[in-house]
């Protein structure tokens, strides 16, 4: 289908009269501005004894106007007709000067229409404001007529014997807001969100300097307080009664836990062979249980995981907004902000509750110590290094003993989440730039993270790519921003309620709130046909939501023609990848001179190559391509093999979800292909070695908490996933329908013959009536033929088919008289003599 490629400016106007056009609009620019300051001049220094129209005066010679002999007219005559209104006549003047400044660069268009009604909004501002000056004010004596000049006078005598004071002030306020509106072309509607903005503005403005001024009192409070507790003693004074005992020392105080301490303390001097009365201990016990032969050792340093998170960055504000978000709080109120080329507003998600910190640095203490406690019963000495606290879990990270085993830690995963009473304990082996062990243990209070919040950080705001993700936080409070582009395919596995689906369209709608149609298509297959059906009918489909698994197949085989089709035009116009592509249309367009297709074949003389256009990237997601393989068949795992192997170049992507995460659904082969998995709850170790190959998703929580590997590396990132309602994946499809419709390609479902695949028009459904025209219906006659063995479930394990599709092959054989009907015990004969062929 070729597009129109006409620009915004009239094709039949010449350049040189474009040119012409604001060469005058320039002109007229000066001269207007230049007549509004020529016009205030006179009027400001108007004076009753200069020469006017309106009277003579005996001195002639010298005139007193700044404007001259000429301005001392115009004066007179517009004091003579306006009166006070005069002084707004240049005012009118200025503003059309002021939008004839905003609008010099668009190219000039005479309307008669508009000018007509424009210069009808001027005479009503004039009669009507020279009609309420003269109802309202009284004449100065330097003025040569009333206050409203003779148009005023005129107008309010009329008005005041038919209408009286009051309803003349109403109809001519109401006739001057009428012309003001028309000539200006003033919105009131945006002047009152320009006012209720300032408020709004002011409002916030004050409340910041009070958070602020209230924050640094509260800062020099806590710092007095610790100065206090520093200049204590660390040894508590014998009393002036008691003898001195230097045998025997008295027990260390414990340090105070501060959450904001970047490294630990040096310990106190220890006493030699300390020797601790049981009174002392049943009077003073040591935290946690400690042994009373040992004394109190310094606080654990408790940092929250946003200073030092797994990802290796800090993030003192997490609470920041972008630039985006800050520009969508000042759009106006009163103007649909559905216009076609925009995006939609963050704002329509559901806002981020205010999150508190529900920990004390006393009870994560006592649960570090208590861990320490624990892990001795079985055998492992170990103490916590320091403490992590988090939106949603705690990492505590402690330091093994010589020679313990990381694996010993690591078997002892459900022993201790057993002995801490929570719901699961996750290890972590091996954390980057540090000889410690983490141990994660899920918070009492979980805080949601919202969708919203996470695409409020100026990290998803400053990402380019047209397929960003925002995927939610990691155990820091951190947002985890990552570029499809990168990846470039993406696998997610989980069970049933572990927040696979809403992870998946959290996916969708980051790439909605981050590109238009244009720069991001997408193809969604839904087996299920109730997770992705609800983005019908946005603009960045390419097709519809493909439910029928026949068109699934079908749709594959056109991403793969695709694939091949743009690699064609890379190599043709020396690029390598997709960005290159398009970054070399858009500078031919930029120079004038647009590219033609290469590919294209021309079938006469005359006819032309269409211009080429940037190439969108293509995202193909698929909710359940376990069910997809399940009908199809294995063709498709070879389909998706192609895409996974050669398409990041090309731009085309996929993100493929299951809640099967077995060995025969995620093959090594597409394993292989995209090493990019996302792996949340499973049921046991097996399934999470067969997603992320490793154990570890097994210990999750579930509601969207996930184990993320990036590409390139085997360490998998937690993540806490951000939480989608069907209400906001809603309003973000309606706030797209508004801003376009899809321009659907019928070729995608049609069973475009894809250029040296082998496979076959047919996507091998199986739900047809007529089973001879399967795609596998052939090569199950050549096995029956070749076995002799004419059974479903022998046809059923050799294509690896379901039981229904080879019963309808094996009826058809009947039919066509291959094999017999069937006997009294079950089974079938195969009559026919030889293997057929095509």
């Amino acid at each position: 289908m070729k597009k129109s490629t006409a620009s915004s400016a009239p094709a039949s106007v010449p350049v040189w009269r474009q040119q012409m056009h604001y060469r005058l609009k320039e002109g007229a620019l000066i001269a207007m501005g230049a007549l509004c300051l020529y016009l205030w001049m006179a009027l400001l220094t108007y004076d009753q004894t200069d020469p006017g129209w309106s009277h003579t005066s005996s001195n002639m010679d010298q005139v007193q106007n700044a404007a001259g002999r000429a301005g001392a007219f115009a004066a007179d005559i517009l004091f003579m007709v306006l009166g006070y209104f005069a002084y707004i006549f240049p005012l009118l003047l200025a503003v059309k000067t002021w939008q004839i400044f905003r609008q010099r660069h668009e190219p000039w268009q005479w309307s008669g229409w508009l000018f007509s009604w424009r210069l009808i909004g001027l005479v009503f501002l004039i009669l009507s404001g020279a009609a309420l000056a003269h109802i309202h004010f009284h004449s100065a004596g330097s003025l040569p007529a009333s206050a409203g000049g003779a148009l005023g006078e005129s107008l309010g005598n009329l008005a005041l014997n038919a209408l009286n004071i009051q309803g003349s002030t109403l109809l001519f306020i109401a006739l001057f807001l009428f012309g003001l509106t028309v000539f200006t072309d003033l919105s009131w509607f945006k002047v009152m969100d320009m006012t209720g903005k300032i408020t709004l503005d002011l409002l916030e403005l004050m409340q910041g300097s009070v958070t602020r001024w209230w924050a640094a009192r509260a800062e020099r409070k806590q710092l007095v307080a610790q100065l206090r507790e520093v200049d204590e003693p660390a040894y508590a004074a014998p009393r002036m009664s008691e003898p001195r005992d230097l045998a025997k020392p008295k027990p260390a105080r414990p340090l105070p836990v501060e959450p904001t301490l970047s490294s630990q303390p040096s310990p106190p001097p220890r006493p030699v062979a300390p020797i601790m009365p049981a009174a002392s201990v049943a009077t003073n016990p040591a935290p946690a249980q400690i042994a009373p032969s040992q004394p109190a050792r310094p606080a654990v340093p408790i940092k929250p995981l946003s200073e030092e998170s797994s990802l290796g960055a800090s993030n003192a504000k997490p609470a920041e907004q972008s630039a985006r978000v800050q520009k969508e709080k000042q759009a106006s109120l009163f103007v649909d902000s559905a216009v076609q080329g925009t995006l939609p507003p963050i704002s329509i998600l559901d806002p981020a509750e205010q999150k508190k910190v529900n920990y004390s640095p006393e009870s994560l203490a006592a649960v570090g110590q208590l861990l320490e406690v624990k892990l001795k019963e079985f055998g492992v000495e170990v103490t916590v290094d320091s403490i992590h606290p988090g939106p949603v879990i705690t990492r505590y990270e402690i330091q093994p003993a010589a020679g313990v085993k990381v694996s010993r830690i690591s078997n002892l995963a459900k022993d201790l989440a057993r002995s801490l009473a929570v719901l699961s304990v996750r290890v972590v082996e091996v954390i980057p730039g540090k000889t410690t062990v983490g141990i994660e243990i899920p918070n009492e209070d979980r805080q949601i993270v919202r969708f919203s919040e996470v695409l409020s950080s100026p990290q998803y705001d400053q990402a380019t790519s047209p397929v960003t993700m925002a995927l939610g936080h990691d155990i820091g409070g951190k947002p985890v921003i990552t570029d499809l582009a990168k990846m470039p395919h993406l696998l997610v596995a989980g069970t049933t309620g572990s927040g696979k689906s809403v992870g998946v369209n959290a996916m969708i709608l980051s790439i909605l709130f981050k590109s238009g149609p244009e720069d991001a298509k997408l193809i969604m297959i839904d087996p299920k046909m109730l997770e992705l059906s609800i983005y019908e009918g946005i603009p960045h489909l390419l097709c519809p939501v493909v439910t029928d698994m026949k068109d699934a197949a079908n749709a594959l085989r056109w991403s793969v023609a695709e694939m091949e089709r743009r690699y064609k035009l890379m190599a043709a116009m020396g690029v390598r990848n997709l960005a290159g592509f398009n970054r070399k249309i858009k500078d031919a367009e930029e120079a004038g001179e647009p590219l033609s297709d290469p590919l294209y074949k021309r079938e006469s003389i005359h006819d032309e190559a269409p211009l080429l256009k940037t190439l969108p990237t293509i995202v193909v997601v698929v909710d359940e391509f376990a069910d997809m393989m399940m009908i199809v068949g294995k063709k498709v795992e070879e389909l998706i093999a192609r895409i996974a192997q050669k398409a990041r170049a090309a731009g085309i992507h996929l993100i493929l979800a299951t809640q099967r995460p077995s060995v025969d659904v995620i093959t090594g082969l597409i394993k292989a292909n995209i090493p990019t998995r996302m792996a949340f709850q499973v049921s046991s170790k097996i399934d999470s070695r067969t997603i992320i190959d490793q154990g570890g998703a097994e210990q999750l929580l579930g509601h969207g908490d996930m184990l993320y590997m990036p590409p390139g590396t085997s360490l998998p990132i937690r993540v806490h996933g951000a939480f989608v309602s069907d209400e906001e994946v809603h309003r973000v499809v309606e706030a797209w329908k508004q801003r376009g419709v899809p321009d659907y390609n019928e070729d995608i479902l049609a069973g475009v013959e894809e250029a040296g695949s082998g496979f076959e028009n047919s996507g091998g459904g199986g739900d047809g009536d007529d089973s001879e025209s399967d795609a596998l219906y052939d090569e199950a006659v050549n096995f029956v033929l070749e076995s002799r063995r004419a059974s479903i479930s022998a046809v059923q394990r050799k294509l690896k088919i379901g039981y229904n599709r080879a019963a309808r092959m094996i009826e058809s054989m009947e039919m066509a008289g291959v094999v017999t009907p069937m006997n009294t015990n079950g089974s079938r004969e195969v009559i026919a003599p030889g293997p057929m062929r095509d």
